[in-house]
């Protein structure tokens, strides 16, 4: 039974955090829309950092799973466009984290130094796909290059749903979608020929 209140905290308070925004969400509100007491709440959480970092961890081990690369092989513009579609969709449901960022890092140096972890990983997936694609003779690029491109990818990524907020994006489905083709746009200049002819295949058929 703790567990399980413990749980639909965790599970209230992303909904609200996301709908509302972290800032405007305090302890007291999620224990209303929870119908439970601020004390039943507390024995489970400290406070609300309690909560956001207990979020952040879940949003954590999540990122760690999407940024998985196969180790076997080469990867191709299929394994790329996958992966962005799985770091989107963690992006999506953790979205607060991303409204808020700069807030909720400068009142949080462990979550600071994990998101920077993140980031790190994020950018060398980035760098080593690319090389890849490099080796595999699908693109031309050179080292900076690859580094510039793994970079702007980051940026993208991490601000994407901020963008699409303020432009007015409403639907999951196509602020995800257009995140993913606006940075797929970015490799397009690299690839060779034929391989950007099969991006743009690719990009049309996704979009409709």
């Amino acid at each position: 039974m703790a567990r399980q209140t413990r749980q639909r905290i965790l599970d209230t308070a992303l909904r609200m955090f996301n709908q509302q925004g972290e800032p405007n969400v305090t302890t007291n509100h999620i224990a209303d829309e929870l119908e439970i007491s601020p004390g039943n709440l507390y024995y489970h959480f400290r406070n609300k950092d309690d909560i956001i970092e207990q979020l952040f961890q879940r949003y954590e081990e999540r990122m760690d799973t999407a940024l998985v690369s196969p180790d076997s092989r080469l990867r191709d513009l299929e394994d790329i466009w996958l992966q962005l579609h799985l770091v989107f969709e963690c992006i999506w449901e953790y979205r607060f984290l991303y409204r808020d960022l700069v807030d909720i890092l400068s009142r949080n140096r462990r979550l600071r130094l994990r998101f920077a972890r993140i980031l790190k990983r994020a950018a060398d997936g980035a760098s080593s796909g690319m090389k890849g694609l490099v080796q595999a003779g699908v693109m031309r690029a050179s080292a900076a290059e690859v580094e510039a491109t793994a970079t702007n990818i980051l940026v993208i990524a991490t601000f994407w749903m901020n963008y699409a907020s303020v432009r007015g994006d409403k639907d999951e489905d196509e602020a995800i979608r257009s995140g993913i083709v606006q940075v797929m746009m970015l490799l397009s200049p690299l690839l060779r020929d034929a391989e950007r002819v099969h991006l743009n295949t690719l990009t049309q058929a996704y979009l409709r």
